[in-house]
């Protein structure tokens, strides 16, 4: 909500974050560079999401995660995608005026790769702790999704199309509701597997 709050009133002050920030994500702009955070901004882009989303929900629902795959898709798909979609209308910030290394539309507040990366992977990270019992495979899968949600964030400044505070709210709004949701996800949780028991 500061940050919110800074970027609609006082967006200039946070110049102190942003110029330091990029200089130094994007002092080296070589082609290998380039092509490495091209490829990884795609893993935050609207149709490998969506597709992630239903193939891994798809895959839940067959493994009679139900409870599961219907969280994963409120966050991934709706919050992430239309909600997203709506904030940034409220700030109306502009792209930053830099070489911009990809294509983008739409204002630049909250960062929709940043946040939904974190809402999907992170979503798969609550998940993978509580579906899968052996330790390294855990540890492994959920420490590279952690490192692929902030290589995206870093992917659009180094193209260009993002200040670093618009990764940061889209991080920050993005782990905001996936903690204020996992209760009750937790709970549904608990009272269907329960009820299934039952029957």
């Amino acid at each position: 909500m500061i940050l919110g709050y800074t970027v609609k009133f006082y967006e200039k002050s946070l110049s102190f974050i942003d110029v330091p920030l990029t200089a130094l994500i994007r002092s080296t702009l070589t082609s290998s560079s380039t092509q490495f955070y091209t490829l990884i901004t795609q893993f935050g882009s609207v149709l490998p999401l969506s597709l992630l989303t239903l193939l891994s929900s798809i895959l839940l629902l067959y493994n009679k995660r139900r409870i599961e795959s219907i969280w994963l898709i409120i966050n991934a798909a709706l919050v992430a995608g239309l909600g997203n979609y709506a904030i940034k209308y409220i700030f109306m910030r502009p792209r930053p005026d830099l070489e911009q290394l990809t294509p983008v539309t739409h204002y630049s507040f909250p960062s929709g790769h940043a946040m939904g990366s974190l809402l999907f992977y992170g979503t798969m990270i609550v998940l993978t702790q509580l579906l899968i019992k052996n330790k390294p495979i855990k540890y492994t899968i959920q420490l590279f999704l952690g490192l692929l949600i902030l290589l995206i964030g870093i992917s659009r400044v180094y193209l260009g199309v993002h200040f670093p505070t618009d990764i940061i709210g889209g991080y920050l709004l993005g782990l905001a509701w996936l903690l204020a949701s996992y209760p009750f996800f937790q709970k549904k949780r608990f009272i269907w597997r329960f009820k299934s028991k039952q029957h």
